[in-house]
């Protein structure tokens, strides 16, 4: 081995390292930042709900959920989605998301909200999902992911220590789309956020 590969061998790990590093530091703080924001300001919830809550439980970051997906385009028809409180925004399913890791195989629909426009929200979907964990160990009604697809796009990288419960979790004043049945998994998630204590 001549001294530029022995280089080579020795900085592409510590490379890897460093992006292993950022990555845990860039979720930390969005965890912080919407714990901060959720219990300490009036932004989402009063100062009773606050109370109410000891705090927020996550899954240990595991980049391993970190997948990407195969879009697979299937438009359904546009439906009233089943909320919290009998409100029912209109959506329409555009696809399918499959994934695979190590042995288990999953699909989750992916659904754009009508109700958005602008180019804010052009390539912005919304995938529900109620995995195995529910309710014991994360919400009964499901966690939620934003993601942005383009057009044509046929792979997607879905990251599930994103994956965040709705804001009534928290409080009952909110009205919050309940995952449809497409999209309960028997694979438990074990990444992204879990019931509050």
């Amino acid at each position: 081995m001549n001294i530029k590969t022995l280089f080579l061998a020795v900085l592409i790990p510590i490379g890897s390292f460093f992006a292993q590093d950022n990555y845990l530091d860039e979720i930390k703080k969005e965890r912080s930042d919407f714990e901060q924001k959720l219990l300490h300001t009036d932004s989402i919830l009063n100062t009773d709900e606050q109370k109410k809550i000891n705090k927020l439980n996550y899954f240990p970051i595991d980049s391993t959920w970190v997948l990407t997906a195969k879009f697979k385009k299937k438009k359904g028809k546009t439906f009233g989605m089943p909320t919290t409180t009998g409100r029912t925004p209109k959506y329409k399913r555009i696809g399918y998301l499959h994934f695979k890791r190590n042995k288990e195989k999953f699909k989750l629909a992916v659904y754009k909200n009508l109700g958005l426009f602008g180019d804010d929200y052009k390539n912005l979907v919304f995938v529900p999902f109620k995995d195995a964990n529910a309710p014991e160990v994360t919400y009964g009604g499901g966690r939620y992911l934003d993601l942005e697809i383009e057009n044509g796009v046929k792979h997607v990288r879905v990251d599930f220590n994103k994956a965040y419960n709705p804001y009534c979790v928290y409080s009952y004043r909110y009205s919050c789309p309940i995952t449809p049945e497409e999209n309960h998994i028997d694979v438990k998630i074990n990444a992204g956020v879990k019931n509050p204590n």
